[in-house]
């Protein structure tokens, strides 16, 4: 049995759902305590925010709060001495560096260049789809898009995105115990930094060859692996859950399957309220109280651990009405899907150029598409930091 799996389950009640929804008790949690005590075994002070705007005040806390991944090794967490390095686990004035050198990648004006790219390779997967039985969509189009979109980015082999898949999955498996995701981890910086050596020798035209460009030795090869594991891990499998997960609403909802089939201008909305809706990443990095700190009226020792839910914060009523459904005509509210202030994921408007893209050409290139299996026959990720599904077998002709 994984170190995991004999944690009490009421410790991974926040990794836990019920299909696409959190479990009951964790807005049951909300409701009761926005901050609470989780049980956590260990002798280990560990809280749980489960409210929306608890949420954003100790995402945005910087002075309050650590994410650190050193902070791992004074536990004694197996593995922890392997930091991923990158913008995740790096505290000011080293997190301002670091971003600083990759958000000019991600604004608009840069994106735009990578646009028409997203939209051959959505068509490309779609185009090599095998339509002589089921389809799964996880393997031929949630996967895929994402992995092509990052290796577009990062300048590296296409020819390489298996182990970019294998890697950046098992980084969010938490089901095998906590040691096998840090494995994963060592793995793909070893991977990264061979990536990074040839790069220094030939920059290419991707992120790292541009930032090599631009700043020469004053950004350390370990510094570059970890930012671009960063990109990796954060674009890969979240924007693959996603796609995903999003395609199985579309599925379970024809009304909505046809609004995005014949409306051009709905998809950016509907993406909002599907990100509010699934917060496929279910908890924010591990946050360390630096100091003694006070979040809504619960007082919070130094050295504590806080949890974000932040698929608890993104179904806050205070966000607006019957926010257990999706509404794809939903004005779109300050959800926290990508996290909330310094630490907020820079490659969000990314993210969001695929998801825009894919739903509508889905649903248009097969708009007879229908789940090929009963919904109860699906199988979900049981205990992921990342949610999602395992398969999406559907039957694309009518």
């Amino acid at each position: 049995m994984s170190a995991l799996g004999r944690l009490p389950e009421s410790t991974l009640m926040p990794l836990r759902r019920d299909g696409l929804d959190p479990v009951a008790e964790l807005g049951a949690a909300r409701a009761t305590a926005p901050v609470s005590r989780l049980s956590v075994p260990f002798g280990l002070n560990v809280w749980l925010v489960t409210g929306h705007a608890q949420a954003k005040a100790v995402l945005a806390d910087a002075d309050s709060f650590s994410t650190d991944f050193a902070n791992l090794t004074g536990i004694g967490v197996p593995g922890a001495s392997t930091s991923p390095g990158g913008l995740g686990f790096a505290d000011p004035p080293v997190h301002t560096r670091l971003r600083k050198l990759l958000t000019p990648e991600f604004t608009m004006r840069r994106l735009a260049r990578v646009s028409p790219r997203i939209t051959d390779i959505i068509d490309e997967c779609l185009d090599g789809m095998d339509l002589s039985g089921p389809v799964d969509l996880v393997d031929g189009f949630a996967l895929p898009i994402p992995s092509l979109v990052i290796c577009e980015l990062l300048g590296v082999p296409y020819a390489d995105r298996q182990d970019f898949q294998r890697l950046a999955m098992a980084r969010f498996d938490m089901f095998d115990g906590a040691v096998q995701p840090l494995g994963a981890i060592s793995e793909s910086l070893d991977y990264l930094r061979d990536v990074v050596r040839r790069q220094r020798v030939e920059p290419g035209d991707g992120l790292l060859g541009g930032i090599i460009r631009e700043t020469g030795d004053d950004v350390s090869d370990e510094e570059l692996a970890g930012l671009a594991d960063g990109v990796l891990t954060g674009g890969f499998e979240t924007t693959a859950s996603m796609l995903a997960l999003g395609a199985l609403v579309l599925l379970q909802d024809r009304e909505a399957f046809q609004l995005i089939h014949d409306d051009d201008a709905a998809s950016g909305p509907f993406v909002e309220e599907l990100l509010r809706h699934l917060s496929v990443v279910q908890v924010a990095f591990p946050r360390f109280a630096r100091k003694d700190v006070e979040v809504d009226g619960v007082r919070i020792a130094k050295g504590d651990f806080v949890v974000v839910s932040l698929a608890g914060a993104n179904r806050d009523p205070v966000l607006g009405s019957n926010l257990e459904v999706v509404d794809p005509t939903r004005t779109p509210v300050s959800h926290v899907a990508f996290g909330h202030g310094f630490h907020r994921c820079v490659g969000a408007e990314l993210a969001k150029m695929e998801l825009r893209a894919a739903y509508p050409a889905l649903v248009r290139r097969y708009p007879q598409m229908r789940l090929a299996v009963p919904a109860e026959e699906l199988e979900f990720r049981k205990a992921s930091i990342v949610y999602g599904l395992e398969k999406l077998p559907v039957l694309v002709r009518g």
